[in-house]
Parts: C-alpha cells; sequence; structure tokens
C-alpha cells in the first residue's frame, strides 16, 4: 500500500525524518508513537505530499505521491483544523465533500447516520460555522469528513485529541470496524499510548526521525516494550457500553 525509500526531511540542522525503507500494508492500523519532535506529524505530510522531501520518495500503490495526485482519489486524512472550510456549516462541507467526490445528497445523508451516537447531537442542524464549533466538534467534523468517500488509505493526526472519554470509544470502535468492512490501511499518531494499542495492528516507535522499533502489536503484545521505552504503566480503563 505505502512504499518509503530513503526519505529524508531537514528543518536547518534537525533531523525530522530520516527513513531508509519502509512499507505499510494494505489492511493494517499503523499507529505512530513518540515524544514530541519525534517527527510523527512530519512524515504525514510527507505521505501527503503536504511537505516536500529533501530526498527519497513515497509511493502508494505504486504512485509517486509528488508525481501524480491519482492517489488522492481513495485517500482520506485530517491532520488539524486547517484542513476544514471553516467559513461553512458542517452541512454544506460535507455536501461539498461529497459533490467532490461524486457522491450525492441522499448518499452523504445515509453515510452520517454511521456517526450519529459520535456526534452527539451536537453538529447538524446547528445553524453555525464550523469556525464557531468547539475544539473538540471541530475533531469530531474533520474525522467524519476523512471517512465519508470511503477511502482506502485513511490518516488521522492525533484523533483523539480534544474528545471526551465516550467519543474516544466510539472512535477506537468505528476505525476497526472500518478496517475490518473496507480492508482499509489507516495510519493513526498519538500521544495516547492505551488507545494506540487498542486499535493498532503495527506499531512505529519513532525517535528523531527514525523509526526505531516496528512491533506487531497482537492483542497488545507491544505495550510491554513500549511502557519499558517509556517508563510508565499503562492504565486499564473501561470503554462504555454499546458504542
Amino acid at each position: 500500500m505505502i512504499k518509503i525509500e530513503n526519505l529524508r526531511k531537514n528543518f536547518g540542522e534537525k533531523i525530522a525524518t530520516d527513513i531508509p525503507n519502509y512499507e505499510i500494508r494494505q489492511g493494517e492500523i499503523l499507529g505512530l508513537v513518540g515524544n514530541n519532535g519525534a517527527g510523527k506529524t512530519t512524515l504525514f505530510r510527507l505521505i501527503l505530499d503536504l511537505t516536500k522531501a529533501d530526498s527519497g520518495n513515497v509511493q502508494i500503490d505504486g504512485i509517486a505521491v509528488e508525481k501524480s495526485e491519482e492517489w488522492k482519489q481513495f485517500t482520506g486524512a485530517f491532520i488539524d483544523d486547517g484542513f476544514l472550510i471553516d467559513y461553512l456549516t458542517p452541512e454544506e462541507y460535507f455536501y461539498f465533500l461529497g459533490r467532490v467526490n461524486g457522491l450525492s445528497k441522499e448518499t452523504v445523508d445515509e453515510r452520517l447516520k454511521r456517526f450519529e451516537r459520535f456526534m452527539n447531537g451536537e453538529i447538524l442542524n446547528q445553524n453555525k460555522y464550523i469556525r464557531n464549533f468547539s475544539a473538540g466538534n471541530k475533531q469530531k467534523i474533520g474525522i467524519i469528513s476523512a471517512m465519508l468517500h470511503h477511502p482506502r488509505l485513511l490518516i488521522l493526526d492525533e484523533p483523539f485529541n480534544f474528545l471526551d472519554p465516550t467519543s474516544q470509544a466510539i472512535v477506537k470502535h468505528v476505525l476497526k470496524l472500518y478496517c475490518e468492512e473496507h480492508n482499509a490501511t489507516i495510519l493513526i499518531s498519538s500521544h495516547n499510548l492505551t488507545h494506540t494499542i487498542d486499535i493498532s495492528t503495527r506499531i512505529a516507535l519513532l525517535e528523531s526521525g527514525h523509526i526505531i522499533r516496528d512491533l506487531a502489536n497482537v492483542e497488545g503484545s507491544a505495550e510491554k516494550e513500549l511502557e519499558d521505552y517509556f517508563e510508565v504503566k499503562f492504565e486499564e480503563e473501561t470503554e462504555p457500553e454499546n458504542v
């Protein structure tokens, strides 16, 4: 699905990304973890061709991201609220994205039904622009917008940020189910290690732009190694029922 070769990006003297070779397979949920400045967001921006690499390349389904835009047809992403068109209402924004992706209004409405519990009655029919929503509800709008056209590749940077515990649990449930139903490749980054371990089938640990560990995560098997690395003990959490 994604192939990275000799990818390097510096900001001044700081190495932001230095990855000789790395592949992400179709149907994986890859969690990127690392401390602040490890290079998680920069890597996502390189994959999405939002930042130009100093050297090397990224290919999605064999397509070099900097040479063609064909990969954008089956890719969805939400990095930050700069992705949103904040002078639209959520409905206007969702219908706009639908038109861009060849979806009818009826199809958009049908797909939004899946997110009713996630939206919790706070997104639609509010008669206000996206810019006037809370950070948490902007996050919800961004996640929904990235998934609306059913992409085969979904990239979410810190998807649990600003969300209350119930919404975080719903996001995990929705993403795991989406991966199963669509055989989608999902990339997330998060400072929340517990959530990352819960959802990911594979985990990449970044440090100073390098992938220093590439861990299979079968039923949370990566927990101990990450616990040792970060010198923390993950707290058990209980997900709300019926998500």
